[in-house]
């Protein structure tokens, strides 16, 4: 059987206001970019840098038309790659697609082999995209975690922005893992989806409303993954327990940190950043490998909204207003 030489995309334009504008669009392979493997997407998903891009904010697209879509999975159709062959089945993270390189939301991508990797045994493509960048990046934070020597028995573990795609994830890789999960979030009806994660506590956003006023506070959680940063962070870092650690995963709540080196100095705790874009081969097949086994499937579909390409205009702006609860999975072919 042949490839088809033309393929859908969801393609961003940007007029001469500045304005950018997606529309579905038919492509002849010629306009796939520079790569040496060609990939036939099958899935893709949406992260909050993707509901960014779909409206033109940040920065982070610099040429137009241009296809989004930070991940992908599907199988590999042509391949000038040694290190793969037709027939490979393969997903794709991070490394600036979907900003500076043409991304996921489209039938076909073209790509780096470097930036590839194989999809484990486990795995299908609609699960390897409801995990994402997102719960690859929880995976990250939970494997820094335990190098810092954190274990189910160091006590409580934390996870802020808990019904977001990273938080769900880390909250069942965590759960699955024999910690006791503490979840935070400020979705009233948003208890029952957490339990059934995980969680043993639900822990309200309002309790880091307010500023921190001084430097150590009462000892709670031995480790924590954060998505949100900015004053929650700054209110988390005093009531970290001594040699806790803090995995950096986002900054939903805002990029500054008004703090004192006291909990540091005093306690002995760290501050891990967890960066999944650039992230080392070895690492991401690491990390890939780990989730087959310590993420719960069944926990995963229930956190799972499949769409089309038709419906992430929309699904770009809920994202960017906390509106979109567990994991966006896009069939490129609905």
């Amino acid at each position: 059987m042949t490839a088809a030489t033309e393929f859908q995309a969801l393609v961003l334009d940007k007029s001469d206001d500045g304005k950018v504008a997606p529309t579905i669009k038919t492509l002849p392979d010629s306009a796939l970019p520079a790569g040496d493997v060609t990939v036939r997407v099958s899935h893709s998903t949406l992260n909050y840098k993707d509901g960014l891009v779909l409206n033109g904010l940040g920065n982070l697209v610099r040429d137009y038309p241009h296809v989004p879509g930070v991940d992908f999975a599907g199988t590999v159709e042509a391949s000038d790659s040694p290190a793969f062959a037709p027939g490979d089945r393969v997903v794709l993270t991070g490394w600036r697609v979907g900003e500076v390189h043409w991304g996921g939301y489209s039938q076909k991508a073209r790509v780096n082999g470097d930036w590839l990797v194989r999809l484990p045994d486990g795995l299908d493509a609609r699960h390897a995209m409801a995990i994402g960048t997102a719960g690859f990046t929880s995976m990250l934070a939970v494997m820094a975690l335990e190098a810092h020597g954190i274990t189910p028995d160091s006590g409580p573990v934390l996870v802020t922005g808990a019904t977001g795609g990273v938080g769900s994830v880390a909250v069942a890789i965590l759960a699955r893992l024999g910690y006791t999960v503490e979840a935070v979030t400020g979705k009233a009806d948003s208890d029952a989806y957490l339990k059934d994660l995980g969680a043993s506590v639900i822990v309200p956003r309002s309790d880091f409303a307010e500023p921190v006023t001084r430097p150590l506070l009462k000892e709670r959680w031995a480790g924590c993954v954060d998505a949100v940063g900015g004053q929650m962070l700054a209110n988390i870092l005093p009531q970290m327990k001594y040699r806790g650690a803090v995995a950096a995963v986002g900054l939903a709540g805002g990029n500054k940190l008004e703090t004192t080196v006291v909990p540091f100095l005093l306690r002995g705790i760290s501050l891990l950043g967890i960066d999944s874009v650039m992230a080392p081969k070895a690492e991401r097949e690491a990390a890939w490998a780990r989730l087959v086994t310590d993420l719960p499937l069944d926990r995963l579909d229930a956190m799972i909204q499949d769409v089309g390409l038709a419906d992430l205009p929309e699904l770009g702006k809920q994202i960017l207003k906390g509106g979109v609860t567990g994991r966006v999975v896009v069939d490129v072919d609905r």
